[in-house]
């Protein structure tokens, strides 16, 4: 009688972990990356990425709205999913990786 309740707990703690990684990569992304490169690819600018992924994050950890399934919960995951599926591709082919040069071979021969 208690295991579904122990599985249901379970999983929402494994829900939760998930999201939060998640959450906390897309900011450390976004920190990141170059400002120059959001504006280039029309996504929006840098600083409004970190205080959506950011508040995404916070909003996580507060023990309030820490249910992964919480409505302003939801609204962060959609953020932070939106910036990794969608900006976060464009931003990191205009501004190569970790805020650096662009694409292209380091050996060049």
């Amino acid at each position: 009688m208690y295991a579904p309740t122990t599985i249901v707990g379970y999983l929402t703690i494994a829900l939760w972990l998930i999201l939060l990684v998640m959450k906390a990569f897309a900011l450390g992304d976004a920190v990141m990356r170059p400002a120059q490169a959001f504006p280039a690819v029309d996504k929006q600018t840098k600083p409004l990425w970190l205080i959506l992924t950011g508040l995404a994050l916070l909003i996580h950890l507060i023990p309030q709205f820490g249910s992964p399934i919480g409505l302003l919960n939801i609204a962060g995951t959609i953020a932070a999913a939106v910036y990794l599926v969608g900006v976060r591709p464009a931003v990191r082919e205009v501004g190569g990786g970790r805020g650096g040069r662009g694409g292209g071979s380091s050996g060049g021969w």
